[in-house]
């Protein structure tokens, strides 16, 4: 197909399409002249991908080369390509450090020690949990750590054993590493959506008309 058949089937533009080639996130076509380049399904399906990560994912161009460079990476071992795109999607620790950072830290390295998990306390969202600990401790909300993190940490457990599961159906490497990469940044946003929907019931249940009732 050409590039105008490949805009109309993804939706995307013919000069973001372009744009995506000399960035080196999508394969150029195949030259059928010096002005003409031939697309496939390949091509389809890697715009598709594209998008998703950019739009719902919410990475940069930058971010998304890295995540389908190690994508396609034979020598990258699942675990590591996974590592690749945490390294993009967790959001940064700050530069404010204090007495409150030091606390979430620590309370970090406990939850991994103490639920036996193979991670290494640099890694990054361990540092982003940190983060997030520090910044409700700023707040007055430091009993949080205390009384709704091992729930917290529950039901991670659980929502990780479902994405690997989900992975596992797969035996190519490339549709492997592919499945675990979506699964993780737009697993992400699902997972937020559903919480927000089960939080509103909760709320309705709890504080609503018919929690009364």
């Amino acid at each position: 197909m050409r590039v105008g058949e490949l805009s109309r089937r993804t939706g995307v533009s013919v000069p973001t399409i372009k744009y995506y080639v000399r960035e080196g996130i999508l394969p150029a076509g195949q030259l059928t002249s010096p002005n003409q380049a031939s697309y496939d399904e390949t091509h389809v399906r890697r715009l598709r991908l594209i998008r998703a990560l950019l739009d719902v994912g919410g990475l940069s161009v930058a971010a998304v080369r890295e995540v389908l460079d190690a994508i396609g990476d034979p020598s990258r071992s699942v675990h590591k390509v996974l590592g690749a795109a945490h390294d993009h999607i967790a959001p940064g620790l700050g530069d404010v450090a204090d007495a409150a950072r030091d606390v979430a830290e620590r309370q970090v390295a406990e939850l991994i020690a103490a639920r036996g998990w193979h991670v290494d306390a640099g890694n990054p969202a361990a540092r982003s949990l940190a983060a997030a600990l520090a910044a409700l401790r700023r707040v007055g909300h430091e009993e949080f750590a205390e009384l709704s993190l091992g729930a917290y940490a529950d039901a991670a457990e659980t929502i990780a054993a479902a994405d690997l599961a989900y992975v596992a159906r797969h035996t190519a490497r490339e549709e492997l590493v592919e499945s675990a990469v979506i699964g993780t940044v737009l697993g992400d946003a699902v997972l937020t959506s559903l919480r927000r929907l089960a939080q509103v019931d909760a709320s309705s249940r709890t504080y609503g008309e018919r929690a009364g009732s």
